[in-house]
């Protein structure tokens, strides 16, 4: 009668593995979810701070584009005043 005990245990010892191997292999896969989670997340936060980065350098070369038509009409307007004052030196 003992054979078929001893079979009855292995049969519960080897359920039993794998019910703890199934068990560490869902924490393994939680682990790893959660580590691929955070990883999408700082990637999400990298592109729109790169995105942001773009905007902002377009909003500044705009600027820029506006200061120099604003100093190229200063010039133009100090070169013609100084032609003025110049005809009101010879009157």
């Amino acid at each position: 009668g003992s054979g078929r005990g001893w079979g009855k245990m292995a049969a519960g010892g080897a359920a039993d593995a794998q019910a703890r191997f199934g068990h560490s292999v869902k924490g393994l896969l939680t682990e790893k979810v959660t580590s691929c989670g955070t990883d999408v997340i700082a990637l999400t936060k990298q592109v729109l701070k790169g995105s942001r980065s773009a905007e902002l350098l377009g909003q500044a070369a705009r600027n820029m584009v506006m200061q120099e038509d604003a100093i190229l009409h200063s010039e133009d307007s100090l070169r013609k005043m100084a032609i003025i004052t110049t005809h009101l030196q010879y009157q």
